[in-house]
C-alpha cells in the first residue's frame, strides 16, 4: 500500500510541476507533461483503489469496497437518525405515546437501523462477515480482560431502553444526587440537577444501586410540611389555619385532599404536619411550594396570634430559703 501511495504522491508533484511550467508557457511541452502528469496520478489511484487488503471468503476485499462501505454506513447513520428522531418522534406523539417513552423506542430503533445499516453496506459492496474474524476475535479477548465494564454498562443501557424503568424527563435520585434524566445511551445516562450540573451516571448504577423515581408513573406527589406551635395554642384553630393556607395555594391539588395531623407533644411544641398532594417537574417545584406555604402559615398564625414555638427551657428556683451567694476563684490579699 505504501508503494501506490508513493506513486500517487509522485503522480500529484509532477501536475504541479507540470501546472507552473504550463502558466509560464501556456504552449508546448508543459501541456505534454501535465497530461502525463495526470495519466501516472490516474493510474496510481486506480491500483490504490483496486488494493486487495485482506483475502475472504469468497473473494478479497479492496481498499475501495472499504471505502464505499464506510461512506455507506455514514450516509445510513445520518438518515436513521433522521427518520427515528424527527419523523419517529412526530408520529410517535402524536399517537399519544409519552415524551419519555417515545425517545426510549426512538433510541431503539436507531440502533437497530444502525446494525442493519452496517450489514447492508457490507452487502452492497461483497464485504463477507467472515473478513472480520479476526478482528471480532481481538474484540472479544479485549471484552474478556478489560471491558466487563463497559459491556455491563451496554447491556444495563439496552436493559433500560426496554424495560424504561427511568425515562427522559423523570425526576429521580441516585444516592445523594437529585435530578432530571436527560439522555439514556447506551453506556451512561446524563441527569441535569437543580442547579444545573450535569451528571454523567453509568447505566450499571441504575440496576445494581437504589434509586428514587419521584414521577415514575405520573408527576403527582405527596409533600410534607412540619411546624410546631407554642403550648396552649388552640389546636383546632391551628388545624383550620394551615388547612386554609393549603386550599389557597394554587399548586395544591383538590384530589387527593390535603390533610393535617397532630403529631406529638413536643419538647418545646405541639407538633403538626401539613400532608398535601402536588405535580412537579424538578426539585425546584418542590421546594417552591413548600416555602410558600411556610410564608402562608405564618401569615395565617400572625393573624390568630398563634405563636410558633422555638426551643426554650424553665428554670425554676427554690424561694422558700435564702439562696447562698458564693466567690469562686479570688485572690486572698
Amino acid at each position: 500500500m505504501g508503494r501506490h501511495l508513493s506513486r500517487i504522491a509522485v503522480g500529484l508533484g509532477l501536475i504541479l510541476c507540470a501546472l507552473a511550467a504550463h502558466a509560464a508557457d501556456p504552449a508546448g511541452a508543459a501541456a505534454e507533461e501535465l497530461r502525463e502528469g495526470l495519466g501516472r496520478a490516474s493510474d496510481a489511484a486506480a491500483d490504490a483503489w483496486s488494493l486487495e487488503i485482506t483475502k475472504a471468503e469468497g473473494g478479497s476485499v479492496t481498499l475501495g469496497m472499504v471505502v464505499i462501505a464506510l461512506a455507506g454506513f455514514a450516509l445510513g447513520l445520518v438518515v436513521a437518525r433522521l427518520f427515528t428522531h424527527r419523523i419517529g418522534l412526530r408520529a410517535l406523539h402524536r399517537a399519544g405515546v409519552d415524551e419519555g417513552a417515545a425517545h426510549a423506542y426512538a433510541s431503539l430503533a436507531y440502533y437497530a437501523l444502525g446494525v442493519i445499516v452496517f450489514l447492508v453496506a457490507l452487502r452492497l459492496v461483497a464485504i463477507p462477515l467472515t473478513a472480520f474474524a479476526v478482528v471480532g476475535g481481538a474484540l472479544a479477548i479485549g471484552v474478556g480482560f478489560g471491558s466487563q465494564n463497559v459491556v455491563n454498562n451496554f447491556i444495563s443501557g439496552v436493559i433500560l431502553l426496554a424495560e424504561r424503568p427511568i425515562k427522559r424527563g423523570d425526576l429521580i435520585q441516585v444516592e445523594q444526587t437529585y435530578g432530571n434524566v436527560e439522555r439514556i445511551g447506551l453506556r451512561s445516562t446524563r441527569i441535569r440537577t437543580g442547579e444545573n450540573i450535569h451528571v454523567i451516571v453509568p447505566n450499571s448504577a441504575f440496576l445494581e444501586t437504589r434509586v428514587v423515581n419521584w414521577t415514575h408513573n405520573d408527576a403527582q406527589v405527596r409533600l410534607q410540611v412540619d411546624v410546631g406551635v407554642a403550648y396552649g395554642s388552640p389546636t383546632r384553630e391551628v388545624e383550620r389555619r394551615i388547612l386554609a393556607a393549603l386550599e389557597e395555594h394554587e399548586r395544591v391539588l383538590e384530589t387527593p385532599g390535603p390533610i393535617v395531623l397532630f403529631t406529638e407533644f413536643g419538647d418545646n411544641s405541639l407538633n403538626f404536619r401539613a400532608l398535601f398532594w402536588v405535580r412537579v417537574r424538578n426539585m425546584m417545584d418542590r421546594m417552591k411550594v413548600e416555602s410558600e406555604l411556610r410564608y402562608q402559615i405564618d401569615d395565617l398564625f400572625r393573624e390568630a396570634d398563634i405563636t410558633i414555638a422555638f426551643p426554650q427551657r424553665d428554670v425554676h428556683l427554690d424561694a422558700s430559703a435564702p439562696l447562698p451567694v458564693k466567690i469562686v476563684g479570688g485572690r486572698e490579699p
